[in-house]
């Protein structure tokens, strides 16, 4: 009977993993880094190789042997299917642009020496803008400086058009591990460039901008950034249709897009990390929570309040400076307010005159950001806990909290706090802390590509909530796919039968099979393609009709990005009756706990895809994915 109940026992705990795992593959050493990409097409470095892997089915779509890349080494550009790869051996270096499906070369170039920190493409002339820094490694604490190279080329030829190398600015280090382990450095603390009417700017001292074309400069508004080496302390740059509105050292700026001259400038009004243009006023927050460069730790600084700018003169039309000790981001419900909240309030503001219409208590430990669910109602959270209240009188709707395991992480689970918010923030989109219809940032035809977004090496929660969403969501706002690769072929018929149908023929359903059909473990073991770089590819494999639905199915993930929006916060937390620590979803709309995915193995860096509804992780060499839409 024992025996009989010990492997009735052992039955369960495997149906219980194979219900929540849907696929592991393993490859051929430890995985050193992992990210997700547009396709659905997760990228995977191990000691010893990079993969593409098929987020769907856990395939290995292609392979590079013998390579040992960084993070900075792999970056996909938005807007098409390529990836970037730089490899650097001595003081060799070259950068190569790759199918992301099937790795096969594109174009390489011999010009280009360092880490990929941040792009900016411009679908409508081709061009793609590459910031790179040489040698961006050192101890966390060493405050690594060095000098970024731009480089434009032509986004189809790999063709470079022009350089520049800019003035030295100090760098954030990817992570802050403990000890005294070397890690790389980014340009995360830094708005990436954008491409805006013909121009290139870039924010690395000030605002510096560039003819696109010939890479002739024009503006050059030097000032301080990261003040008090704090990262992000300006605000994103809005581009309204004659002028571009900045902020730095206490100032915000207006500058002509025609002449590049500054128009007028607002002083004194303190840290400004936050900006939001209604119609012909610019609402700016100061003062906020901030990731220190030195250490990563969050850290407040004043002095808090909001402000209202008339964008005509510049005149600051009034101030709010009631926020006690703290401020999270702005949240607009309608034209007419503003809400925030400080350490222990939620605040209504009138927008029109700036003065408080009501104040109640919200309860949340050290409140870090705000935004809206989709009833319009202001939902306040932390690493812990959400609530959400009605915008009009203040009452709390409802409230959900889940306590981190064990206290003696702190670190790692500060880490991994970030990391769950930024599953919500990456799909949260501009409507997420504003009304919908309101004018945040205007940057035509251009998209930004800042590994931030795959990173999150900001570790507060109130710069993912101003920043991350805000870029991820708008990338897709008005922009023009460029397929070079393999997907090109596919890509007309695919935008035909958008056009037509709402469900694709071709495609396969965007639901996958159940959990247990999809678990195997795959040993990576192919032979070298003489020929190529890159091992043998699995489309090589397939016939054509399944390449034409596995490459449709890349399309028809990144289009469902464009209109989807995240529903769930994440929190790791004990999971009750789960037997184990791992993920809490919680529903921003209703306050229901109503996702779980049981982590054995903790791995921060772990990412989610919302439109294949599954959680990647890594443990030792393998790959893991864990479906995200089961409900409790």
């Amino acid at each position: 009977m024992r025996k009989f109940l010990f492997l009735l026992a052992l039955m369960f705990s495997f149906a219980s993993q194979a219900d929540a795992q849907s696929w592991t593959t393993k490859l051929d050493k430890s995985v050193r880094f992992y990210q997700t990409t547009d396709m659905g097409v997760v990228i995977v470095g191990t000691e010893k190789s990079i993969y593409a892997v098929d987020g769907a089915t856990g395939d290995v779509l292609w392979r590079r042997k013998d390579v040992e890349l960084d993070e900075n080494d792999v970056a996909p550009v938005p807007g098409s299917d390529l990836l970037l790869l730089s490899f650097e051996k001595g003081e060799r270096t070259r950068v190569e642009a790759v199918d992301l499906t099937t790795g096969t070369r594109i174009w390489r170039s011999d010009k280009m020496k360092g880490g990929l920190m941040q792009m900016a493409v411009a679908p409508e002339t081709n061009l793609l803008a590459i910031v790179l820094a040489k040698d961006a490694k050192g101890h966390a604490n060493d405050g690594v400086k060095r000098h970024p190279l731009l480089h434009v080329l032509d986004l189809g030829s790999g063709n470079e058009l022009w350089k520049n190398e800019l003035s030295e600015v100090e760098l954030m280090p990817s992570r802050w591990p403990d000890g005294n382990n070397e890690v790389e450095f980014t340009l995360d603390n830094y708005h990436a460039p954008v491409f805006a009417g013909g121009r290139l700017y870039l924010f690395y001292e000030g605002l510096t901008s560039f003819d696109r074309q010939t890479g002739k400069s024009r503006l050059r508004e030097k000032f301080r950034v990261n003040e008090e080496g704090l990262a992000l302390t300006e605000a994103d740059p809005i581009f309204a249709e004659s002028f571009i509105y900045s902020s730095s050292h206490g100032r915000v700026r207006a500058i002509s897009r025609e002449s590049g001259d500054t128009v007028w400038e607002a002083r004194d009004l303190g840290l400004t990390p936050e900006m939001i243009l209604v119609g012909e006023t610019l609402y700016v927050r100061t003062g906020g929570q901030f990731t220190r460069l030195k250490d990563g730790e969050t850290i407040e600084r004043g002095p808090y309040g909001v402000s209202a700018i008339d964008t005509r003169k510049g005149k600051v039309l009034w101030r709010y400076k009631g926020a006690d000790k703290g401020i999270t981001n702005l949240v607009l419900p309608d034209a007419q307010t503003i809400m925030i909240a400080d350490r222990d309030d939620l605040i209504s503001i009138d927008a029109n005159n700036g003065k408080r219409r009501a104040r109640v208590k919200h309860g949340i430990e050290r409140a870090s950001f705000g935004l809206l669910n989709e009833g319009g109602n202001v939902v306040i959270g932390g690493q812990n806990e959400l609530a959400a209240f009605d915008p009009s009188s203040g009452r709390e709707l409802w409230r959900a909290r889940h306590t981190p395991p064990g206290r003696g992480i702190l670190r790692t689970v500060a880490a991994v706090a970030a990391r769950a918010a930024s599953l919500y923030f990456r799909y949260g989109g501009v409507a997420s802390t504003a009304f919908r219809g309101i004018q945040i940032a205007q940057v035509a035809s251009s998209l930004s590509f800042s590994g931030l977004v795959t990173r999150t090496s900001i570790s507060n929660l109130q710069a993912l909530a101003t920043s991350s969403a805000r870029k991820y969501a708008t990338r897709y706002a008005t922009s023009r796919f460029r397929a070079f690769g393999a997907l090109a072929r596919v890509r007309a018929n695919f935008s035909d039968a958008l056009s037509t149908s709402p469900i694709l023929p071709t495609l396969p359903s965007p639901t996958l099979p159940s959990a247990g059909d999809l678990v195997r473990d795959r040993t990576v073991d192919m032979a070298r393609n003489r020929t190529s770089d890159v091992d043998e590819r699995l489309l090589d494999r397939l016939d054509p009709a399944h390449q034409l639905d596995r490459l449709s199915r890349f399309l028809w993930h990144r289009d469902r990005l464009a209109a989807l929006r995240g529903q769930w916060m994440y929190f790791y937390t004990d999971l009750k009756g789960r037997d184990g620590n791992g993920l809490a979803g919680v529903n921003i709309n209703n306050g229901e706990t109503d996702r779980e995915i049981r982590l054995r193995d903790l791995d921060e860096r772990f990412i989610t895809d919302e439109p294949l509804g599954l959680m990647f992780v890594s443990s030792g060499n393998r790959m893991l994915a864990y479906s995200v839409t089961e409900t409790r």
